[in-house]
């Protein structure tokens, strides 16, 4: 197809009188706005102080005075920053130095509110920039993030700083608030049981003295450290914690992976559900109100007494029908996994889960002695040595201990991993001695050929890493950080199963909670996923003494 032929005519340009200054569309009947004053914006740009801005900030009250008319507006929202308004006046958030170790984005997050870091802040951050820890990486990124903000002011003097720092000059156009440092001594009256030298005592000063300066604004200290922020409750100045870490508020709305239909099921979708076998499997296809309640890979099951239950995954949703596909009975011994047989309902969801080839992410959770462990090990072995679906098993685990560190410990990478593995080691046992008609001689060699297809590997050399083919098992996952769980979800190659196991009620690295460990973060945004799959571990099945402790201590 030949191209067109080119214009032989220059077009005339517009004069600059012909564009419109402000393309929102003008209401009817309204006289057009009129630009406010140029001595208005003057004042909103220059802000003497922090403390001017008190009530909201020196903006909000700007704009209740001056009453700036809609065209004034218009190149905020051409910046690209959010058009949601305050909905109140902004607050004043000065971040403990825990808080800034723990979420290095952190003074992004405070939304229109503006953040205030004192000068030991910055001194103890100072402190902990070396070192190849979790803490000291996030400490030189938020080094360098505030390093990139003072980078953005026209001069280096002290009056810019003293305006703050526009916190959405980088990029990060969810903050709408400014940053400001500690540029001039703080004079503030603690009481004196308070030692005078110690840091968080300090920043309490600096929280004081603030609230004496701003008595209109509210100033919050926001800190991880629970005893920081009872001693600012008792000298009566508000503190919070760092909540923006926390997938959930509480752990009881933490995705189970399980529900039950209702009773009625049959009689109410019977009519129009649609059932046919593929495979040795039965499908049915239902549609109604309880399929805006179902997520794909989410398990159900209809218990009623004198009628044949009904186990089931959730397969495909499309519009207002929903697929449920019939589990395989893994309580029956003639279907265990590598000697391991379902005891409850809840075991048999997680071995079809962990089974299945086209789920490449499971997470279980549970109290102790649920079995966790146990089936996760036997279906790894199942799917290595039997079906070759896997080359070899991966366990690692977060080497945080129970009680006091025992130093150092000798040997090579797996033999300084083998004292955290003794759960693997238990299991293992459970599993080799199941083959009770091999004798002594096949029990040990199948326990060589079982350890040979099973690598112990340390978190700490994870980074840069790629599984292919592999079955990788991430045990105690409730003591990672949601980056540390980001890190080695993503080390997944083609053909890689990942198996998260942990007990929400066993945290052990400080800082992190119920809703804002890794294990909760993987759960939450994981649901739905189509190769995906989560269940809630509930009845333990180790030893009637371990189901009576876990009750009663």
């Amino acid at each position: 197809m030949p191209l067109p032929k080119a214009p032989k005519q220059r077009a005339s340009r517009l004069d600059v009188s012909s564009y419109a200054n402000d393309l929102s569309p003008t209401p009817l009947n309204e006289p057009p706005a009129t630009p406010p004053p140029v001595a208005a914006t003057a004042e909103v740009v220059q802000l003497p102080t922090p403390v001017a801005r008190a009530a909201g900030g020196a903006s909000a009250t700007q704009a209740k005075t001056a009453k700036p008319s809609k065209p004034a507006t218009a190149p905020k929202a051409a910046s690209g920053t959010r058009s949601r308004k305050p909905t109140g006046p902004t607050k004043l958030f000065v971040l403990d130095t825990n808080v800034l170790m723990h979420d290095p984005m952190c003074i992004f997050r405070f939304e229109e509110h503006d953040v205030f870091l004192p000068m030991i802040t910055l001194e103890e951050l100072d402190g902990h920039k070396k070192g190849m820890t979790e803490v000291a990486r996030n400490v030189r990124q938020v080094s360098r993030d505030l390093d990139t903000l003072a980078a953005s002011l026209e001069g280096a003097g002290v009056e810019e700083m003293v305006k703050g720092l526009p916190l959405g000059s980088t990029g990060h156009r969810e903050a709408l608030g400014r940053l400001f440092f500690q540029t001039t001594p703080i004079n503030a009256t603690l009481p004196q049981a308070l030692p005078q030298g110690k840091a968080d005592n300090q920043i309490l000063a600096v929280v004081q003295s603030l609230k004496d300066q701003q008595p209109g604004r509210e100033v919050v200290l926001v800190s991880k450290d629970i005893n920081m922020r009872i001693k600012a409750r008792a000298l009566g100045l508000p503190a919070e914690d760092y909540r923006n870490d926390k997938a959930l508020e509480d752990s009881d709305l933490l995705y189970t992976g399980v529900q039950a239909l209702p009773a009625d099921f049959w009689e109410r979708h019977g009519k129009t559900m649609e059932s046919w076998q593929q495979g040795g499997t039965t499908f049915y296809r239902i549609s109604g109100p309880l399929v805006p309640s179902l997520l794909i890979n989410q398990l159900v099951y209809l218990e009623a007494p004198g009628a044949t239950p009904l186990y089931a995954k959730v397969t495909e949703i499309t519009g207002k029908s929903a697929v449920l596909k019939t589990l395989k009975d893994y309580g029956h011994q003639k279907h265990a996994v590598w000697g391991v047989a379902a005891r409850n309902r809840e075991q048999n969801f997680a071995l079809n889960l962990l089974m299945d080839p086209e789920c490449d992410f499971v997470t279980l959770t549970g109290t102790a002695g649920t079995g966790k462990t146990l089936m996760t090990l036997a279906a790894g072995l199942s799917q290595v040595l039997d079906e070759r679906r896997y080359t070899e098993i991966i366990v690692t685990r977060v080497t945080v201990p129970v009680g006091e560190d025992i130093g150092f410990l000798p040997g090579t990478e797996e033999e300084k991993m083998s004292p955290w593995m003794g759960a693997l080691d238990d299991n293992l046992e459970v599993l080799a001695r199941g083959d009770s008609g091999a004798g002594e001689w096949g029990r040990a060699a199948t326990n060589d050929l079982v350890r040979s297809k099973i690598k112990i590997k340390s978190l700490n050399f994870m980074r840069g890493r790629t599984f292919l083919n592999k079955y990788l098992i991430i045990d105690e996952a409730q003591n990672l950080t949601p980056k540390q769980m980001k890190t080695l979800v993503t080390r997944a190659g083609p053909g890689t199963k990942i198996v998260c196991l942990g007990n929400l009620a066993q945290i052990d690295t400080p800082y992190l909670t119920e809703g804002s460990s890794g294990l909760t973060f993987a759960v939450d945004r994981f649901k739905g996923w189509a190769h995906s799959g989560h269940v809630t571990l509930a009845r333990g099945e180790r030893s009637r003494l371990a189901d009576f402790a876990s009750e009663v201590l």
